[in-house]
């Protein structure tokens, strides 16, 4: 009994150590974007933008250790009303990352590398006159995550960061799900 037992656990480990489900896959995510002291470093106060927000993935896994994924990333909006006047804040950003994976069973490990293209717009008035940010830039990007894996589909949990100009930057927390297409 103890010889079929052992057996059976190890065909069960076998066929949960097979390789990934790789392929293309789409997701996408809820986010918590969080860019700090806004216009700070211009004068204009330092505004925070903290914010539910939402994400698109696309990506190619060929290998078990390697993909490359692309993201678009809406990073939130906020509108405050101080003494005197309105200020307002919106932030997208499109990124493209070279992710590595360690695989175990039905788990990963991953961290990402890559460059993310950002566009900030700010907008603040009050009685003394009016400022407008329009910004944009690309910044080196990168991430860690961890995701569970139940063939196609994934569920994932991950930390991003890249640069924002005239900020303390972006922080990204997401929590999301893929379907790969083989």
């Amino acid at each position: 009994m103890r010889m079929l037992l052992l057996a059976v656990t190890l065909a069960l480990a076998a066929a949960s150590a097979r390789a990934q489900d790789n392929g293309f896959y789409l997701g996408a995510g809820v986010s918590q974007a969080q860019i700090d002291d806004i216009g700070d470093d211009l004068g204009l106060g330092g505004f925070d933008l903290d914010d539910t927000t939402w994400k698109v993935i696309a990506g190619f896994r060929p290998l078990d250790r390697f993909a490359v994924e692309a993201n678009y990333m809406d990073l939130g909006s906020e509108s405050e009303t101080f003494a005197g006047g309105d200020f307002d804040a919106d932030a997208r950003a499109v990124s493209g990352y070279l992710v590595g994976y360690l695989p175990f069973p039905f788990l990963d490990l991953y961290g990402k590398l890559g460059l993310a293209w950002w566009e900030a717009e700010a907008r603040a008035s009050s009685t003394f006159g009016s400022f407008d940010l329009d910004d944009d830039g690309t910044e080196f990007a990168w991430g860690l995550g961890v995701q569970a894996r139940l063939g196609s589909l994934a569920a994932r949990l991950e930390y991003e960061q890249f640069d924002i100009d005239n900020t303390d930057g972006l922080e990204l927390v997401t929590l999301g799900a893929t379907w790969t297409f083989l």
